[in-house]
């Protein structure tokens, strides 16, 4: 059974009444019961523990299957404040296992009927799953975002005659010049990506994030995120380094935030593009 999630800072020892089994990740490592013991899962779930499946760890938690059923849950989780307190929950499972080695994070949130279908859900994807950690293992996720100039609202009437024909005119001009300015930003965001794809071993460009967002009413030009090794983290900051000193002079501004656990590039359906990526570099 899988489904979605809701979070919460604590968690009993125990939960009253039948529950189902969320899984939060996969890793192939021990991973300590001091940071399981230590990490809060959802409200009113148990504690987080470590549930082996073949060569594998699960981190999991279990809740309450009142409060966690497909109707209930997808009722709450249309509530801004639950669907954050949902993904903080996940995030704090996925970063305890991470603590142990490689981990493939599952989506939030998976829930199974119990232990025994967890473990037969994850086993079934062995191979796919030992891919991917295997990939993952020693690398990080580096998000580079790319913002672009803004172009200062002029009035068509600033210069010049104020006849009709002039004034459409100008507005030609004005709109050509815009466009001409963004297409040019546009070249350098790309720039940019195809320059740091050579430091990692996999990237991915995802959807510009809207102005509500960034909280800022300047473009975004580019959203990417790269999965670098870790032994290259200092050649990939400094790349990042010399691209934004160079598109500062170009009014674009270009920043980097990470190492992240590898979100970006740990679905399964990132493995045959990860390997083509691979094999390209």
């Amino acid at each position: 059974m899988s489904t979605l999630q809701a979070g919460g800072p604590t968690a009993p020892e125990r939960v009253d009444g039948p529950t189902l089994t969320c899984v939060f990740a996969v890793t192939d490592a021990p991973v300590s019961r001091e940071v399981l013991a230590g990490t809060p899962g959802h409200d009113a779930g148990g504690p987080l523990r470590a549930l082996a499946a073949g060569p594998f760890r699960l981190v999991v938690q279990d809740v309450p299957a009142a409060a966690f059923g497909e109707e209930s849950l997808a009722e709450r989780l249309n509530r801004p404040d639950e669907l954050e307190r949902c993904a903080l929950a996940h995030h704090r499972g996925v970063a305890a296992a991470a603590t142990a080695g490689p981990v493939v994070p599952l989506p939030m949130a998976t829930l199974y009927l119990d232990d025994r279908n967890a473990v037969r859900a994850v086993t079934a994807r062995e191979a796919v799953l030992r891919v991917l950690l295997d990939r993952l293992r020693d690398r990080a996720e580096w998000a580079v975002k790319v913002h672009g100039p803004t172009t200062a609202p002029a009035s068509p009437a600033a210069d010049g005659p104020a006849d009709g024909r002039s004034y459409l005119r100008r507005a030609s001009a004005r709109r050509r010049t815009e466009r001409e300015t963004r297409e040019q930003a546009l070249a350098r965001a790309h720039a940019v990506d195809r320059e740091l794809r050579r430091y990692a071993v996999a990237a991915t460009r995802h959807r510009p994030q809207s102005e509500q967002l960034t909280g800022t009413r300047v473009p975004q030009l580019l959203n990417a995120a790269y999965l670098v090794d870790d032994a290259r983290r200092a050649e990939f900051a400094g790349a990042v380094d010399r691209l934004a000193r160079a598109a500062a002079a170009a009014a674009l501004e270009v920043t980097v935030s990470g190492p992240w656990i590898p979100y970006s590039f740990a679905r399964s359906d990132t493995v045959d593009d990860t390997a083509r990526q691979e094999a390209g570099a």
